[in-house]
């Protein structure tokens, strides 16, 4: 099954949801499995099914007590299922998780690891994820938009720098050729804002498409309109002074 879906591939939505649902329910069966299994081998014991007759016997006090000291994992193990069967994340998943911009690397019963861009891990519990509000970059598709933000002045040529992206792109690996725009989003009284928008298969080539940019665009402005950088304007008004007894 992994050789026939790959998630090493640009377009892996299919193979990611397959990939969640086989691990999470490969788990949810060996859990039952072995408990059945280590059922079925105590009660050779005589001594043990006497026990158990006696437990079944007081099943009401004994389920209280368990649904009491188990809720936790109960309800962990539950959300899990839920996670493979309604899928509001899946494996490879680019997620933003308590401010943190990462992958979903394992989906496990009782817990689901964020591998953060930085190499650190992240593990939060399956129920954050059906009880909590997340982002999810890539729920439809892997490929997603980019965005880059410039300040600059008013004088800057927006034509010139449109051009510039287009030259940017221009036989570039990184863009998918499908989204390229840049806009006028914000003006302030020292600067106005300019985003520009891409797109790219997926989450780690948008990210290195965004840096590229941002870098030769930065550049671009720099050299040949260095006069429509960000400045700040200080006027000071040309006034006349009378002469003083003194001066007179």
């Amino acid at each position: 099954m992994a050789e026939k879906h790959r998630v090493d591939v640009n377009d892996n939505l299919k193979a990611r949801k397959i990939h969640t649902q086989y691990n999470i329910l490969e788990k949810v069966i060996t859990v039952i499995i072995i408990f059945f299994a280590i059922s079925a081998a105590l009660m050779t014991f005589e001594s043990i099914q006497k026990f158990g007759i006696s437990l079944f016997a007081s099943a009401g006090v004994a389920s209280i007590i368990i649904g009491f000291s188990a809720q936790k994992i109960i309800a962990s193990i539950i959300a899990g299922i839920q996670l493979a069967v309604a899928q509001p994340i899946r494996v490879d998943d680019v997620v933003i998780v308590e401010g943190e911009w990462g992958w979903i690397e394992e989906i496990n019963l009782t817990y689901v690891v964020v591998k953060i861009w930085d190499q650190r891990r992240l593990v939060v519990p399956t129920t954050y994820f059906i009880e909590n509000t997340f982002q999810n970059w890539t729920r439809k598709t892997s490929s997603i938009l980019g965005t880059v933000f410039l300040y600059t002045d008013y004088t800057v040529p927006i034509d010139e720098i449109r051009k510039e992206l287009d030259r940017l792109l221009e036989d570039n690996e990184l863009w998918n050729n499908q989204v390229k725009v840049i806009q006028v989003t914000d003006a302030t009284e020292k600067s106005m804002q300019l985003r520009i928008l891409v797109s790219a298969d997926d989450s780690p080539t948008a990210w290195e498409l965004r840096v590229f940019l941002r870098e030769h665009l930065i550049k671009f402005i720099k050299e040949n309109y260095p006069e429509s950088l960000p400045k700040t304007r200080v006027e000071f008004p040309n006034k006349s002074k009378s002469p003083t007894a003194e001066q007179q």
